[in-house]
C-alpha cells in the first residue's frame, strides 16, 4: 500500500486514526497501541501476506534478545543477534548477487531460484541491530512487547524510514497517560504530509519520465552528447531528492498525526558546501547508524589519519552495499568514501595554512556548494546506473567526450557564434532527449529553487514536526493554522489526488 494511493489515503488512513484516538479517549492506551501495531501489520502485509513470516518471528527473537542483553550484557549474545539479523539481510538481499558474482569471476554455472527482497528489509535490520547494540551497551532500558512491537513496527516509517532509534519514538508512548488529540500537530502532519506527496507527484514522477529515458538510452549503447547526458544525470538527481524527501516528509506528517514525532530525514542536502555537510544533511538517520555503528566499530579516528580514512572509505562501501546488490552501488560507496578522504585532507591543509577561523566569502562559498553538487551528481550516475557501460557512456556524454548538440531549432540564439561553435565541433540537429533553453531554464529553476527556499521542516518548524531540532524556522513562508494554509494546502491535496491515478513506487523501496 503506497503512501500516494486511493486505498492508503481514504480507506487506511482514516479509519486508522479514528479508531486510534477513539481508543485513547476511552482511556484504553495498551489497546491503542495494539491497534496500531496490528494496523501497521496489515500496512505491511498488503504488499505481500507471506511478509509476516519473516518480520513476525523476527519481531520476538530480537524482542528476547534485546531484553537478554538489557538485564545480562553478553558479548556472544550480541554476536549472535547481530550476525542473525545480517544473515536474513544477506540472503534475501545478496543471495543472489554473490551467486552471479562468483559465476562471472569463476566461469562455474551455480544457479539459485530468484529471492525476492520483501520491502523495508533494509530499513528494518538496521534498526533492529542498532537496539541490540545498545541494549548491550546499557543504554535502553526493559521495554514491554507492545511497545517494542510499535518501535519497530509503526508503519510511517516502517518501509524506508527514517531509521529510528528506540530512545526516540518509545517514551513518546510510553509516558503519555492517555492520547488526546492534538489538533495543531493534525493539522501540522497534514501539512507536512501534502507538501511530500506535492513533491513526489507533481516533481519525482514527472522527473522520471526525463531521468529514466537518458538512462535507458544509455543502457541501450545510444552514445549521449554533452546537454542530453546531464539533462539525464540532473533529472534524476533531482527525481531522487524529490521521491525520497517526498517520502520522508509523509513519514514524518504521518507521525505527527499520531501524535508521534519522527527523527528529520533531510535538511536540504544539496545547499552543503562540502561533502562532509552533505552527509549530515542526506539521509541522515542512515549517516548517523554508519557513524555510530559501523565508523565508530571500526575505530573511527582513534587510531591515526591513514586508519581513519580507510574506516572512513570501509564505511562508506557499506553504505554502499547496503542501497543495493551491485557493484554500480559499490562504487558509489567507494567515491564517496573518496569524496570525504579528500573533504578532510583539504580541510586539515585550510586551517594548517589559512588558520581555524579562515571563512569563505559569499563567492567562495556558492563555488564551494556549486563544486559538492557536481561531484554528488557524478556519484548518482552510478547509484542510478543499471551497469557500469551504463554509467560509463552517460560519464563520458556529461565530459563532452561524445560530442555536443544543440537543437537546430534554436540555432539562431547564438547568433554569429553557431558557424564557431560548428567548427569547434558542436552539432545543431533535434534530438528527444535535449530540447535547448527550455530545459536549461528548468535546470536553472530548480537549482535555484533548492538552493534558496526552505525545506518542509523549516516551514513549520514553529511547531517541532521532527523528534531532533536540526532546523532553524523559515523567514518566508511559515505555516501556522490559519484560513489561509488551510485553503493552499486543500488545493494541493485536491491537485494530488486527481493525479493519483498514475501512482509509483518510492525508489527507496528498492533499498
Amino acid at each position: 500500500m503506497l503512501f500516494n494511493s486511493y486505498e492508503f489515503i481514504f480507506l487506511f488512513l482514516p479509519i486508522t486514526l479514528l479508531v486510534y484516538y477513539k481508543l485513547g479517549a476511552m482511556g484504553h492506551q495498551r489497546v491503542a497501541m495494539a491497534w496500531l501495531s496490528l494496523m501497521s501489520l496489515a500496512f505491511y502485509a498488503w504488499w505481500n501476506p507471506l511478509y509476516l513470516g519473516l518480520i513476525v518471528p523476527s519481531l520476538f527473537v530480537n524482542y528476547a534478545l534485546g531484553t537478554t542483553l538489557t538485564v545480562r550484557p553478553r558479548k556472544d549474545v550480541l554476536i549472535f543477534g547481530v550476525l542473525a539479523n545480517l544473515a536474513v539481510l544477506g540472503y534475501f538481499k545478496y543471495a543472489n548477487f554473490f551467486i552471479t558474482t562468483v559465476n562471472d569471476f569463476t566461469g562455474t554455472l551455480w544457479l539459485m531460484d530468484a529471492v525476492v527482497l520483501p520491502l523495508g528489509i533494509s530499513f528494518i535490520t538496521f534498526q533492529k541491530i542498532a537496539y541490540l547494540v545498545d541494549a548491550y551497551r546499557g543504554q535502553t532500558r526493559e521495554y514491554d512487547f507492545l511497545r517494542f512491537s510499535l518501535f519497530v513496527l509503526f508503519f510511517p516509517q516502517l518501509i524506508a524510514g527514517p531509521i529510528v532509534h528506540h530512545k526516540e519514538v518509545i517514551p513518546q508512548f510510553q509516558h503519555r497517560a492517555a492520547f488526546p488529540l492534538r489538533p495543531v500537530l493534525l493539522a501540522a502532519g497534514i501539512t507536512v504530509f501534502v507538501i511530500g506527496l506535492l513533491k513526489k507527484v507533481l516533481l519525482a514522477d514527472e522527473l522520471a519520465r526525463y531521468s529514466n529515458l537518458a538512462f535507458s538510452a544509455a543502457h541501450d549503447g545510444v552514445l549521449l552528447s554533452f546537454f542530453e547526458a546531464w539533462r539525464g544525470a540532473l533529472a534524476y538527481t533531482f527525481q531522487l531528492y524529490f521521491d525520497f524527501s517526498g517520502y520522508s516528509d509523509m513519514a514524518i506528517g504521518l507521525g505527527l498525526m499520531f501524535g508521534v514525532r519522527l527523527p528529520l530525514n533531510f535538511n536540504s542536502p544539496y545547499k552543503a558546501t562540502n561533502i562532509i555537510d552533505f552527509w549530515r544533511r542526506w539521509h541522515m538517520t542512515l549517516s548517523r547508524f554508519l557513524r555510530d555503528y559501523v565508523y565508530f566499530a571500526l575505530g573511527g579516528n582513534r587510531r591515526g589519519k591513514v586508519r581513519r580514512h580507510l574506516n572512513l572509505v570501509a564505511t562508506m562501501l557499506i553504505g554502499g552495499l547496503w542501497h543495493g546488490a551491485g557493484w554500480t552501488f559499490v562504487v558509489w560507496g567507494g567515491l564517496h568514501g573518496l569524496y570525504l578522504v579528500i573533504n578532510h585532507g583539504w580541510h586539515a591543509w585550510r586551517i594548517r595554512w589559512w588558520g581555524k577561523d579562515k571563512r569563505y566569502g559569499a563567492w567562495g562559498r556558492w563555488a564551494a556548494r556549486l563544486l559538492t553538487f557536481t561531484a554528488v551528481v557524478v556519484g548518482w550516475v552510478f547509484f542510478r546506473a543499471n551497469d557500469f557501460p551504463t554509467a560509463i557512456s552517460m560519464l563520458k556524454g556529461m565530459a563532452g567526450l561524445q560530442g555536443v548538440v544543440w537543437p537546430d531549432a534554436e540555432r539562431g540564439l547564438w547568433g554569429a557564434l553557431a558557424n564557431n561553435l560548428e567548427n569547434m565541433g558542436w552539432e545543431f540537429h533535434n534530438s528527444k532527449l535535449f530540447s535547448g533553453s527550455g530545459d536549461l531554464g528548468f535546470i536553472a529553476v530548480t537549482l535555484l529553487f533548492l538552493w534558496a527556499m526552505p525545506n518542509t521542516q523549516q516551514i513549520v518548524a514553529a511547531y517541532r514536526p521532527a523528534v531532533n531540532k536540526v532546523v532553524e524556522p523559515a523567514r518566508w513562508p511559515r505555516w501556522r493554522p490559519s484560513p489561509t494554509w488551510a485553503v493552499l494546502i486543500a488545493l494541493g491535496g485536491s491537485i494530488v489526488v486527481l493525479r493519483l491515478s498514475h501512482v509509483s513506487e518510492f525508489l527507496y523501496f528498492r533499498f
